[in-house]
Parts: structure tokens; sequence; C-alpha cells
């Protein structure tokens, strides 16, 4: 039972990084096989097909993430430091599972219908996260625009990008550039980072 488990999760990480590297469409169950040294049948005693391997990723990675972000930003706190909390939060999250989280964001139109309503099903479900919590801070002064809904978005689309584009080689650690991704959200949502901001 363990040595199945094994091979599972051997079929599973190297489907990963097949995934992230090549991307889902330039990826066959046949290519994730070679990179093993198994058959193709083996693999599909696993997974049925790729699709099948794309929502098992999915499940070990990013399913939890709306539950992991709820629960901070309904935690204790003033809303401006539970909010710097959920950014944290998301973005150690994205970095633990950075190449699972850069499968996703790419080749979601490849999927099935079914594999892009679990995809939009979490998507939207993070978004709002965001949208009640920047309400909240509507609320209390912190946010002043209209459009809540796009400001979320543009939150979500920092993260994304930093998913995609931001490798260790640059010279700034990932927590020097999570302060960094942090202080532009806030300074974008309320002003100098949020420093000067008061309930």
């Amino acid at each position: 039972m363990a040595e199945n488990s094994n091979r599972r999760d051997e079929v599973l990480e190297t489907a990963i990084d097949l995934f992230s590297e090549r991307g889902y469409a330039g990826t066959s169950i046949r290519d994730i096989a070679k990179a093993i040294d198994r058959s193709v049948s083996n693999v599909c005693h696993y997974f049925k097909n790729k699709e099948d391997l794309w929502l098992a990723i999915l499940e070990y990675s990013v399913q939890g993430l709306p539950d992991r972000l709820r629960e901070i930003a309904h935690g204790e706190g003033e809303p401006l430091e539970r909010f710097k909390r959920l950014l944290r939060a998301h973005l150690e999250s994205s970095v633990q599972h950075r190449r699972e989280s850069k499968i996703f964001f790419i080749d979601e139109e490849r999927l099935s219908p079914r594999g892009k309503e679990i995809n939009r099903r979490i998507q939207k479900e993070i978004l709002d996260i965001y949208v009640e919590q920047l309400r909240i801070l509507q609320s209390h002064g912190l946010v002043h625009t209209r459009h809540i809904k796009v400001l979320a978005f543009n939150m979500l689309g920092t993260i994304n990008w930093y998913l995609r584009w931001y490798h260790a080689r640059g010279g700034l650690s990932e927590e020097e550039v999570h302060e960094e991704i942090i202080g532009f959200v806030l300074y974008g949502m309320c002003g100098s980072g949020g420093s000067n901001v008061t309930r």
C-alpha cells in the first residue's frame, strides 16, 4: 500500500514539474511516463487521464487556500492589520505551491468544463474574501474607491504577476519581496502603505 502511495506521489510530482515547465497542453501522459521510466498504463493506473492529474494537483495544493484566507480574514485584530496578514498568508501559500499556481493561471482555458468550473469556483471564493475585507476597510474610512471589485482584481493581479515572474536570483529574498508587494498594494488602496491611515 505504501509503495502504491509512493508511486502515485512520484507521478503527481513529475506531472507538476512538467506542467509548470512545458504547460498543461504541452505535456502528455506519455511524457510523464517517460520521465519516471514507467509505462503509460502504469501512470493511468493512478490517474485515468491528464485532467484527472490536474484535478489531483489542484486538490493537493491550492484547494484549501480559501479556507485558510477566510480564517485569517475573520480573525482577531484591527481591520487593516488583518488585511496585511491576509496578503502575507496569500503570498506565502502561493510561494509554497508556486509551480501548481502557475499551472492553474496559465492553462485554465485548456480544461474541460468540469475542470474550469472547479478552478473558477476557487478563484471566485478568493475574490469574494478580498471584496468582503475591502468593504470592511471601506466602512472604516480606509478605502475610498466606489469600485471595490476592480480594486480586488488589481490586488489579485499583482499576486498572480509575482507568481509568474519572480526569480530568487533577482537579489531580494521572498520576505523582502512580500513586504514590497504588501506595501505597494496598501499604497494603492489607501496611500503611504497604510502607515498614515488610522481608524
